[in-house]
This record gives structure tokens, sequence and C-alpha cells, in this order.
């Protein structure tokens, strides 16, 4: 108990004096786990206390130091999961050179162990060891228990810095497969995470996460770090990324995999109508199991950085066709990858030779809006189903207006068109839009003729009150009076035309069409008179309290009114959201009318080389 405590709090002389009055010395097991004094020491980064006990033991007690605890691991072992005792990794190496090649229960030797650590340091001396002794490298690149290489090790602990070195030292690596059969890529491609910068929609990280400097020098050789949490934390997940695009276009170069392809004839017969005579049901065909190449990984899990750099290497390579006769679009669509959609789409040759294809299901490309996969980020749409359904018929109809005419008329082997599956697959999210735009545009209407009511009471009761002789009101000819009678007169016409717009949405007919822009533009309308009508209401009881209370002062006129416009910040700054929301379908929609008005200047004929 003694023993452990002090090592747990860093008592190295009291350590190293208790050792000499113990039979076992340093060899002392001191867990339940069958930890000596220099495993534990090891692994707490007593640096100086493991080097000074190894240099006193005597030549005769070497071989003990191969002893290994329950979990198979010797005391290099331990050193290699931290940076701090590389010095004793030296000393232990000297004594007992085959603690190099040991492998634990796991199957890993050290040089393993410290890439599953992420301890560069460690990793780089146990790497020049293996040169020096001219020992087979391929003993200590590869777990035994399932053939996982360091590099695939280094990508799934995000050790990207340490992976890129990897590259460097044995680039054989790049192509080795794990125990699942994926290559270094591949496993990069199933996680998105390194890639997405987290900081969201917020100014002010997006602003530190711009001009922050992410160096290597900043960040893993200087122990400087930045006082400030935030910072730091942004600085750390900026260069995660960084690192993360690099091991990217060195992985690409090597990666061949999209040219083992299916081929592009469509493996089922195209269907246009029910009536083709006596079809014969098609063959179920059993495939083997296909791994996806990483083009198609990293479009399933949205690592558009990915898919961005394989496609400026090898743009051929979006033509590749997976297991069930489907190329990247399907996935894409599938997936409600919209980047990555957008990214081929510009591919304006690459399109026309993706947008018929017909998988073995027999689902065009706007088949697949029916059936969207679940995926990990699935439950992190917190968007209302109206916005939702709204995306999901735009992009239907982006892709449509790109698609071949026969592929709106291509039916799947139950006799469907995409048209058909699209209306029978959202008929849920139909109701739940539906009822959401009910709900807003009720609360909406609600809170306009309560406005309504209070800008109309402040026609009549107006500041300073009505002249008893003539009826006319007292104040006017002051300036502010102006300003409070017409701001109360917006304020009553922008509620009033709300009203009207809510409760155009209240009567409207809900068809599948009307959610792709007619409710959301007049929700957007509704909301925009709503907010405009705070505003004036608010201007008006501004206007009214420097007419009442002012001091005439410009410095009390600038204080009302700062006062009197918190609710409206506060009011807008809880609708920016859906605004943006709202506003991105009308974006959309102009683009689209700007791009049929004006369209690009494009070469009708491609210049014709001359071969004389």
């Amino acid at each position: 108990m003694e023993l452990y405590n002090a090592l747990s709090l860093g008592e190295d002389i009291k350590v190293f004096e208790t050792c000499k009055e113990l039979p076992n010395g340093p060899f002392h097991i001191l867990t339940i786990h069958d930890d000596t004094i220099l495993h534990v020491a090891s692994f707490n980064k007593r640096n100086n206390l493991v080097v000074a006990l190894l240099r006193s033991l005597p030549e005769s007690q070497f071989e003990r130091l191969t002893w290994v605890n329950s979990s198979g691991n010797t005391i290099l072992h331990e050193t290699a999961t931290n940076n701090g005792t590389v010095e004793a990794a030296r000393e232990m190496l000297l004594r007992a050179p085959c603690l190099l090649s040991k492998r634990n229960s796991r199957g890993e030797t050290p040089l393993f162990r410290a890439v599953r650590y992420g301890k560069s340091r460690i990793f780089h001396l146990l790497v020049d060891q293996v040169r020096e002794k001219g020992e087979d490298a391929e003993l200590f690149l590869r777990r035994s228990s399932d053939k996982s290489t360091i590099l695939h090790q280094a990508i799934l602990s995000h050790n990207f810095d340490l992976a890129i070195s990897i590259t460097r030292t044995y680039p054989k690596l790049i192509a080795e497969e794990d125990g699942d059969g994926l290559t270094a890529l591949q496993l990069l491609s199933l996680n998105p995470s390194p890639f997405d910068n987290e900081v969201g929609d917020n100014f002010f990280k997006k602003l530190i996460y711009d001009y922050i400097d992410c160096s290597p020098e900043k960040v893993i050789y200087t122990k400087k770090r930045s006082r400030i949490p935030l910072i730091e934390e942004i600085r750390k997940r900026k260069h995660k990324c960084e690192s993360a695009k690099k091991l990217v276009k060195i992985l690409v170069k090597e990666d061949k995999s999209w040219k083992n392809t299916m081929s592009r004839l469509d493996l089922s017969r195209p269907r246009f109508h029910k009536y083709e005579g006596n079809v014969s049901q098609p063959e179920k065909k059993e495939f083997g199991p296909i791994l996806d190449t990483p083009l198609l990984l990293a479009t399933k899990g949205g690592c558009t950085e990915i898919v961005k750099e394989i496609l400026d290497v090898y743009p051929q390579a979006v033509e590749h066709i997976d297991g069930e006769g489907r190329n990247i679009l399907h996935v894409a669509i599938r997936y409600r990858r919209t980047d990555i959609i957008d990214i081929v789409i510009n591919m304006a040759h690459s399109v026309r030779r993706l947008r018929g294809k017909i998988d073995i299901k027999g689902y065009s490309l706007l088949h697949m809006f029916s059936v969207e996969a679940k995926d990990s980020k699935a439950e992190e749409d917190n968007r209302n189903p109206a916005i939702i359904l709204r995306d999901h018929l735009i992009l239907f109809e982006k892709m449509r207006n790109i698609c071949p005419l026969l592929s709106t008329l291509q039916q799947n082997f139950n006799g469907e068109t995409a048209e058909q599956m699209l209306l029978e697959k959202t008929t849920q999210l139909r109701v739940n839009a539906k009822e959401w735009m009910k709900d807003t545009a009720k609360n909406c209407s609600i809170v306009a003729v309560l406005i309504a009511t209070v800008a109309f009471a402040a026609a009549y009761t107006v500041p300073g009150g009505p002249n008893q002789n003539t009826g006319y009101p007292l104040l006017k000819s002051k300036p502010f009076f102006i300003v409070f009678a017409l701001a109360d007169a917006l304020s009553l016409t922008f509620s009033l035309t709300s009203v009207i717009v809510f409760l155009s949405i209240l009567t409207s007919s809900f068809r599948l069409n009307d959610f792709r822009y007619s409710l959301h533009n007049k929700l957007l309308l509704g909301i925009t008179l709503l907010i405009l009508s705070v505003s004036m209401m608010m201007a008006a009881f501004a206007a009214t309290l420097i007419l009442t209370i002012s001091s005439g002062q410009s410095w009390t006129h600038v204080f009302l009114y700062i006062i009197s416009f918190f609710p409206v910040t506060v009011y807008a700054f809880s609708y920016v959201h859906l605004y943006k929301l709202l506003i991105h379908a009308i974006c959309e929609k102009v683009w689209m009318l700007k791009e049929a008005l004006f369209p690009p200047c494009v070469n009708v004929e491609p210049p014709q080389a001359d071969f004389t």
C-alpha cells in the first residue's frame, strides 16, 4: 500500500529506497494484475525512477526484465503508452533487447502499442531500434490477432500526424488491409468526424478557427498553450482537421480500388409501363460481400473532403459501379449528401454518363429518394418536419431536371415510379409537416392580432391627450408625434396583413407540391410582417416616451430607443435560425431562375485538335 501510494504521488526517492529492502527489488509484484514496481513506474511516467532502478540492477537479473503481467505486457509495453519515458526505454533495450519483439496477449509489440496510444517520440525511438538491429519490420507493423497495421491504429486513434509519418516510413502499409479487408483510406472514409470543425454557425468560433495558428510547432512540439481553454480547443481541432486532409492527399494517390467496378450495363431490364406482355420476374442473384471503395464509403459517411480529393486526382473514379449496380449519385441521394451531389453535378460531362443508371432492383436515381438510409448523423437533424420535407422536394426537383425523361417513367420491380414511391414514403412526414405549419401559423396569428389590438387602441389614446375644444392632439406639432403616428399606423397595417397571410396558410390544401415553395414563402412573408409590426410598435412606444417623459437631452432619446427596441432584438434573434432555413429555398429558386434567364456561355463545339 505504501509503495502504491508513493508511486501515485511521485515520491521517487522513497520508492527507490524501499526497493533496496525488498527481496525482489524492483521486480516486487505490486498489483493484483501481476504488475511489478517497474511496470507501474513506467506506466506512471516516472522516468528518473525507472532509469535509476534499471541502473541499480546487477547483470544477473537482466533476464527478469522480460516479466509480463496478466495482460502479457512487459515493462516496455507499459513505457510505450507515454512520451515521458524515452530515456527509460533506451535503458530497457540496452539490458534486454528481446523486449523489442515481445507481444502481449493481444498480439501487440511495444511499437504497435506506442502507435495505438499516439505516442510519437517513443514510436520513433522504437523504429530506430528496429532499423539498428536489422529486424524484420513486418513483425512489428501488424497485430497478430486481427491483422491490423500500425497505420490502421493511427487512423482509428485520430493520430494523423503519426499516420503521415508512418506512410513516409512504411509506404507499403497504405495498400495493406486489416482483418475486415479495409485499407487505411477506407477506414478513414468511414469516419467523417476529423473533417468536421464543429464550430457550427457560431461567428466568434468561426473567426477564431479561421485565423488561429495550428502549425505543429504550436500544437505538438512546444509546451506553450493558450491560457484560454476555448482557443486551445479550437486550435487542436483545426490542427486535427488539417492533418487529416494532408493524410487524405497521401492515401488517395496510392488508391486504385475504384478500378475494380461492376459493369456499367444495367443488370435489370428497364420498365416503363405495366403492359409489357409476360415479363418474367428477374432472378434474385446472390452477391457475395463486396466492400465499397473509399469514394463510396466517404459518400455514405459524408466525408466531402475525401470525395473532393479522389475526384480531383482521379475524376474517372466517378463512374465506379458497386455490387448493387449503383453509382456515386445513387449513394449520395440515398444518404442525402447534398454537398457531394453538387460536386458531381458540377462535373457536367460525368453527370450525362451517370444520370440514367438503374441498379439491380430497378431503381433509378429518382427512386433513391424513397429509400433513404439512416446513419449516425440522422439524430442530429433537429429541423422541423416542414423544412425537411421542403428540402427533400427541392432536391427531388433538382435531380428530375437533370435526369432524362425516361427516369421519371422508369418502374422498379414492384411496378412503382419514383413519384409514386415518393408520395407513399412521405405520407407521415407530410402529416407532421402539416401539423407543424398549422401550429406555427395559429400561434403567429394570435400574436399578430394582439399587436393589431394594441396599435388600434393606441391610435385613440394619443400621447398628451386631445384638445378639449378642437379634439386635435395637443402634441401634433411635435416632430416625434409624426413618428408615433406613422409607426402606429404601420404596425397596425403590418400586423393585419400578417394575419391574412397566416389565415391563407391555415386554409391551404396542403398538397405535396405546396410544401416545396408556396407554404414556406407565405410563412416567411408572415413572419417578416410580424417582426416589422413589432418593430413599428416599439418605435411608437419610444416616440411616446420621448414626447411625455423625455428631458430634451439627445442622450435620453438614444437611451429610450435602445430600451424600446430591446424586445425587437430578442424577437428577431429567436427567429433567425428559422429565417435562414426559409430564405435558403428562395435563394435556390432565384438562382434557378437566373440560370434559366441568363445561361452561362459555353462553347457548343469543343476545339478540334490538328493532328496533321
